[in-house]
Parts: structure tokens; sequence; C-alpha cells
């Protein structure tokens, strides 16, 4: 085996371990935030290094180290996005006990647009006529 499969190796391996403790802990922890976290910041790490032992193998075929690039990055800009939106969602439908929040900026927000005192919450203008 050369330097480059050993590397390889070690890349897929923790990666995988990575991968396997983010699964472990979705089913195990017990509320939503600590499994946000299991689900994105370990989850993304191992596919990194799963990505990374993988472009070690490819490394002279530069199409597939390319392809290996974008979906690491489609990785990193959609697991925050997910994470944040099932925080929301958690937030809205009640599943985050609401006593335990030291701040509750969605909950100020939604106030405020209940009492029409925020931008956002006014309807749209009509566009001046032409």
């Amino acid at each position: 085996m050369s330097a480059g499969d050993w590397v390889s190796a070690v890349l897929l391996l923790s990666g995988s371990l990575l991968a396997l403790a983010a699964g472990i802990g979705m089913l195990r922890f017990p509320d939503l935030w600590m499994r946000m976290h299991a689900g994105t910041k370990p989850q993304v790490l191992g596919l990194l290094l799963v990505l990374a032992g993988v472009q070690v193998q490819l490394l002279p075929d530069a199409s597939a180290v390319v392809a290996l690039v974008f979906v690491g990055l489609f990785q990193l800009v959609t697991a925050p996005v997910a994470s944040h939106l099932l925080a929301r969602a958690g937030h809205r439908s009640g599943v985050v006990p609401r006593e335990q929040l030291v701040q509750d900026d969605l909950r100020v927000f939604e106030l405020e647009c209940a009492a029409g005192e925020h931008p956002e919450s006014s309807p749209p203008k009509d566009p001046p006529p032409s």
C-alpha cells in the first residue's frame, strides 16, 4: 500500500466514524437543540473527510475532484439552512420549551408582526401607476 492509500483509509474511516456518531446522536440525544447539533456539525465534517479520502484516491482525475468539491460546498451551504429551519419549526410548534430560552427573538418578532409594529408585517404597497 502506498502513502496515499493510508491517508485515504484514515480519512475515510474517521469520516465514517463521525457520520456514525452523528446518527447515534440523532437517536439518543434528548431534545431538539442537541439533535440539531448532532445532525449538522459531525455529519458535515464526516462527509467532508469522506470526500477528502475519495479525492486522495481519485487525485489524477480532475473532473472527479471538481465534482467532489461541489458536493462538499453544497453540503456546507445547505446544512446550516436545514438546521435553522428545523429550529424555527420546533420553536413554532411548541417542541422547544420557551421558558428555557434566555432570549426569544423569534417570539418578539412574532408579537411585533401581530401588533403591526414591524415593517415586514405591513401589507405590500401598490406600485405607482406608470
